[in-house]
């Protein structure tokens, strides 16, 4: 995310974390969107002097206030001003972003794109953007990144900033009450086989769990992590809609309606209050975890949980990818030269571990995964785990999957679905036919 991207691949606000050549601390957790530059009107402006202001219009948190790089930036360019216009809401930007190119007014020097839409504009609106493929090596990024922001002409119209490569957080303390192990690597093999192994251990969690907990916060979660883990999620390669006989799909729906039928989970959309208050409680034992979640957890659940949380591998050995986001220069802009510069630079391996140590965003970039703040990386919160190796690891063998226009809207719409699986008992079927009903109403 960011993370208030309320597509359902990161729908809470991302919150900021700072992330030590060696280790995170707890007390850098801060809410994101409060360092925010709320401007609105003209993206960039000049002065008499030759000074310029460029403006990243984005959502949630990008990472770059709290790491510094607009300062660094100013003192590298003295004659350029960066400044920041942040919405809390990935939902609420993106309309905005869609009305303003195709007004060609209101638009930043640099816009922030979120990978669940990075195909519609890919397909509807790439001549709006400069293209960036004489101005980034694409092949510095992780192959499937830049892929998913290239037309099929080779323009190259985002710069990946971070990704999400996927883990499991989960809570020591009521693993330890249950009777379950709690070392990292312990925790991984009993789920080295997959999503089934996940619900079997939480089988195994409800018969000693402590009185009010459960074993995983939200099913619409779990589905969501298996379906990021297939090649072939909602479309096929032709940009067909396939999400109704896709096999991930299948599979992350019947698991998602086992584990509300068994009670396994505690049925809380994430990020919603109810979740924070959860996560406070101490009533969730795992939370499935793309690399921005550990922020999220750190953060509601508080200093009383610092020690107790631990980050294991993902289910299973296929790896997954669940959020992202690209930084695109709008053709419409003043200085669109500048500001490419710009992308480049913030999307460079050494600003993204920057944006990893303060923020805790996992980079794309993979020219930053040899470097000391990345490879290092270790989060106190949860433990020590060593995040740096884990994410890289499990980054290098994402599989590459496709993209949809309508990505976005299709997640959302199920995980609603889930929701309603695991908070009114909705059956399967019928809550199966309401998604897919909303679904073909929306892509037609």
């Amino acid at each position: 995310m960011r993370i208030t991207r309320t597509v359902s691949s990161r729908r809470g606000r991302r919150s900021a974390v700072v992330v030590a050549t060696s280790v995170l601390t707890a007390s850098a957790l801060l809410l994101t969107g409060c360092s925010s530059d709320n401007g609105s009107g003209d993206s960039s402006s000049d002065s008499a002097n030759g000074q310029i202001t460029l403006t990243v219009a984005d959502y949630g948190q990008f990472g770059y206030k709290e790491a510094g790089l607009f300062a660094k930036y100013h003192k590298l360019h003295p004659n350029i001003t960066v400044k920041e216009n942040v919405t809390a809401n990935e939902a609420d930007y993106y309309p905005k972003l869609l009305q303003e190119l195709n007004s060609g007014s209101g638009l930043g020097d640099v816009t922030g794109i979120e990978v669940g839409r990075i195909k519609e504009v890919v397909s509807t609106k790439a001549d709006s953007f400069v293209d960036l493929s004489k101005t980034i090596n694409p092949s510095d990024w992780v192959s499937w990144k830049e892929a998913q922001a290239t037309t099929d002409g080779g323009q190259v119209i985002g710069a990946g900033t971070d990704i999400g490569p996927m883990s499991l957080c989960y809570n020591r303390e009521l693993f330890q009450k249950a009777g379950l192990p709690t070392d990292r690597d312990q925790v991984a093999k009993l789920v080295a086989g997959g999503w089934d192994d996940y619900l079997k251990l939480g089988e195994k969690y409800k018969k000693n769990a402590p009185s009010g907990t459960y074993f995983m916060d939200s099913a619409s979660a779990m589905y969501n992590a298996v379906v990021s883990s297939s090649t072939k999620q909602y479309y096929d390669k032709d940009g067909k809609p396939v999400y109704k006989s896709s096999p991930s799909v299948k599979k992350g729906w019947n698991l998602a309606a086992k584990a509300a039928k068994e009670k396994l989970t505690q049925g809380l959309p994430q990020f919603d209050p109810a979740w924070q208050t959860a996560l406070r409680k101490g009533t969730m034992a795992t939370v499935v975890c793309p690399a921005w979640m550990a922020a999220q957890i750190a953060t509601y659940a508080g200093p009383s949980y610092k020690g107790k949380w631990d980050i294991a591998k993902a289910p299973g050995t296929t790896a997954a990818n669940w959020g992202g986001s690209f930084l695109a220069v709008p053709k419409a802009g003043k200085h669109t030269k500048e500001a490419a510069a710009l992308v480049k630079w913030l999307t460079s391996p050494a600003q993204q571990a920057a944006v990893f140590k303060a923020a805790g965003l996992f980079p794309s970039n993979k020219g930053a995964y040899s470097l000391p703040d990345v490879q290092n990386g270790k989060l106190p919160y949860f433990n020590n785990a060593p995040i740096g190796k884990i994410y890289a690891q499990e980054a290098a063998s994402i599989p590459v999957a496709v993209i949809g226009a309508k990505d976005a809207d299709i997640k959302d719409a199920i995980s609603k679905q889930i929701n309603n699986m695991e908070q009114r008992g909705t059956k399967p079927a019928d809550a199966w036919s309401a998604a897919t009903d909303k679904i073909d109403k929306i892509i037609g």
